[in-house]
């Protein structure tokens, strides 16, 4: 579907209803088993998104599905819990359009984490990376219809995606708590199957050093309405065909707890140089 500016509005009139004069300034969209952020905000305000008009729900495992607002790290927040996907059935616009709402009230940087399989056979599987940059060319942009010039112009340049500013911060503060923080890129692919060998020996030439189902699609809207982003990928399990093991969903959610600490003092101590 074409979703309208009215439509935009009327999500954000809906969320000031409930967060009134409170204005965030950090989008944070949390990924598979990643959602604990939203947890310690200070101050909350939850609001489920099935109380946000023209919001979608979220299905994947260890998705809970609202917004939280408040305080974290020092700064105004408003968390994802959870992401909509286009392998639940939705379109692409509808998977990006919480980040333009977002935008519409006040964020202007933009926080984006996933669970990934690792492609690169030197990594292993709990490492963090640093999103430099994404691969998405075999699937619709979110961009796509009708161009929204309120958010943007009709075509966006996308040579800086993932702001060199906030990576530069990222690789900081990492060498501060000495965590080992890979750098590369993510490449998409919809899912919801995992991807054959073959498939990931074809992410691997093409330049992938990691490959997920989520994360590209908000990104191309956020750079598209002038948001700065900062990407992390957990490499939570090895891609397919790398060990002699099928994949699965607890894989993810398991590798994600053990490496919540880490994860989270990289991710709060980046939100406080921002």
């Amino acid at each position: 579907m074409a979703y309208t500016f009215t439509q935009y509005q009327e999500s954000a009139d809906r969320i000031k209803e409930k967060i009134g004069s409170f204005v965030p300034k950090v989008a944070m969209v949390l990924g598979s088993g990643l959602g604990f952020l939203g947890d310690i905000v200070e101050d909350p305000i939850a609001i489920p998104y099935g109380e946000i008009p023209h919001f979608k729900a979220s299905t994947a495992p260890g998705h809970k599905g609202q917004l939280v607002f408040g305080t974290l790290a020092g700064k105004n927040v408003a968390v994802m819990q959870g992401r909509m996907h286009h392998y639940e059935g939705y379109e692409y616009d509808e998977v990006s359009y919480a980040v333009r709402v977002l935008r519409l009230l006040g964020c202007d940087t933009l926080i984006v984490t996933n669970a990934a399989g690792c492609v690169r056979t030197d990594w292993q599987a709990g490492d963090l990376m640093l999103i430099t940059d994404q691969i998405k060319m075999f699937s619709e942009s979110p961009l796509r219809g009708a161009n929204l010039p309120e958010f943007g112009v009709r075509f966006p340049d996308a040579s800086h995606l993932y702001t060199p500013r906030l990576q530069q911060i990222a690789r900081e503060t990492a060498a501060d708590m000495f965590i080992t923080l890979r750098e590369g890129v993510y490449f998409y692919c919809y899912g919801p199957q995992y991807e054959t060998p073959a498939e990931i020996r074809a992410v691997r030439i093409l330049g992938g050093d990691a490959v997920g189902m989520s994360t590209a699609p908000e990104a191309i809207a956020a750079g598209h309405c002038g948001m700065e982003i900062l990407g992390f990928t957990l490499l939570s399990n090895m891609a397919a065909g790398i060990l002699d093991q099928p994949l699965s969903e607890k894989e993810v959610l398991d590798a994600a707890e053990a490496a919540k600490d880490k994860f989270s003092r990289l991710v709060l101590g980046c939100l406080r140089k921002i």
